[in-house]
């Protein structure tokens, strides 16, 4: 069979891919038929052996998967032949108590549940080795120079590592709602074909209270057929906002790639790597680019699975074929994106000469902040400061001239301003406030949340 999704053959890695392959999926539908039996069981509803029959032969190693679909295409109901395929394994009577009060959502929305916990588990992992990555940069970088930029134009001296700082924050930030999600996303239920539990009878709570606390999943406490798709809303929505995050790093990267800026770049081979198949000279930012269209691929399932959110009365049977795309494809990519944006980081070429080459190729403009700073220090209204430092600044330009230079000429700032004092004003290692003390601040909440020392 031909490989058509990019999944097969180019993006991904195993073990996330592993969480959502088909053998996952029927595997963990099968735990969930176990844990129903031994709850069963514990009240005493089927006997304490019938359920460790049934435990026994919810096994791949026992049910196969190709059983499985033998039967399902006489059924055409995946649930129902994986249920008949284990039935028929089971030695005694207890393929009688297989799938005992429970619907096929009971079984697929809490296996679900049981890979988004595993799922949710591999981006933590992403998310806290990146949040290290970064502040290994920031403090690396602590007191490197940068010029800061707004609209894509010169603004004011930053460094580096304040740049980065921000970074380590955000992705703390992202952290802390995996944290808060998952209880609410990895959620089952057992409460049979519209909610109620009536085929589970008297003991309905209990049982599904003891299948949870078996699994180690929350449940939905007033379900319909389903789990609330509010829930798959909330991950996939923090999927793409962490996949955004990732392309707003990896448009940094390539901005500051660029021929004309220059001051960061990706890693490359030198005796291997081939920028372009007719360009010899070029390294491209490749993996920064494929990281931005990845994430627009992320983002994409944001609309599809809002709509699986809406389904008819106690629920109907659209969301379904929706799930099997969006929930795999974006846990999938999500994990690819920030894998290869760490890699992007670890081998990260910062290029600090060029960074203050920039700063330097302003002729002083982006010190003009810090000069009508120090002229209200002189006691100069706020507003005529602005405004004897935009019209020097306007004439700099204009003739190509430094700024400083223009200053010196003004006869209103004879007196006011000496040469020493222009000049060390339009230093720029004296102008970044607080930047580094917010790269220390960082840097430490990193070590705390990730438990790793920044070196």
């Amino acid at each position: 069979m031909s490989n058509v999704c990019p999944l097969d053959y180019r993006y991904g890695r195993e073990d996330m891919k592993a969480v959502f392959s088909e053998e996952s999926r029927i595997q963990n539908q099968m735990y969930v038929e176990a844990a129903l039996a031994r709850a069963h069981a514990s009240l005493g509803t089927i006997s304490e052996a019938d359920a460790a029959e049934i435990t026994r032969v919810s096994s791949l190693d026992v049910v196969s998967v190709d059983r499985i679909k033998e039967i399902e295409r006489d059924t055409r109901h995946d649930l129902m032949a994986m249920v008949r395929a284990m039935t028929e394994k089971c030695e005694g009577d207890a393929g009688k108590y297989v799938h005992l009060g429970a619907t096929s959502n009971d079984i697929v929305d809490t296996a679900t549940a049981l890979q988004l916990r595993d799922a949710m588990d591999i981006i933590l992992e992403d998310v806290e080795n990146m949040i290290h990555t970064l502040a290994v940069i920031a403090k690396r970088e602590r007191d490197t120079l940068e010029i800061g930029r707004t609209h894509a134009q010169f603004a004011i001296p930053i460094t580096f590592g304040f740049k980065i700082a921000g970074y380590v924050a955000e992705m703390i930030r992202h952290r802390e709602r995996i944290l808060e999600a998952m209880p609410r996303v990895c959620a089952g239920k057992m409460a049979g074909a519209v909610g109620t539990g009536a085929a589970l009878g008297p003991n309905f709570f209990e049982i599904q209270r003891r299948v949870m606390a078996d699994l180690g999943l929350n449940y939905e406490p007033a379900a319909t057929q389903v789990v609330g798709r509010d829930r798959y809303t909330e991950a996939i929505c923090l999927m793409a906002n962490i996949a955004a995050t990732m392309e707003r790093y990896a448009t940094e990267v390539r901005n500051l790639q660029r021929s004309e800026i220059g001051e960061a770049s990706e890693y490359f081979d030198v005796k291997k790597q081939v920028g372009s198949s007719t360009m010899a000279q070029k390294r491209n930012p490749m993996n920064s680019e494929n990281v931005c269209g990845l994430a627009r691929v992320v983002r994409g399932f944001v609309t599809p699975t809002f709509e699986s959110q809406v389904l008819w009365h106690e629920r109907d049977l659209c969301n379904s074929s929706t799930e099997r795309f969006t929930l795999g494809h974006v846990f999938i990519l999500t994990d690819e994106i920030l894998k290869k944006m760490n890699w992007v980081f670890e081998g990260l070429e910062v290029h600090r000469d060029r960074m203050l080459e920039n700063i330097e190729s302003s002729r002083g403009l982006v010190m003009a902040e810090p000069l009508m700073m120090k002229l209200t220090e002189k006691g100069i209204g706020r507003q005529d400061a602005h405004e004897i430092i935009r019209e020097s600044s306007m004439v700099a330009e204009d003739q190509r001239r430094h700024l400083r230079d223009v200053l010196l000429e003004r006869e209103d700032l004879r007196g006011v301003l000496s040469k020493e004092e222009i000049v060390a004003t339009m230093d720029a290692a004296n102008y970044v406030g607080g930047a580094r003390e917010i790269v220390d601040k960082m840097v430490a909440a990193a070590e705390d949340v990730t438990g790793r020392k920044v070196e």
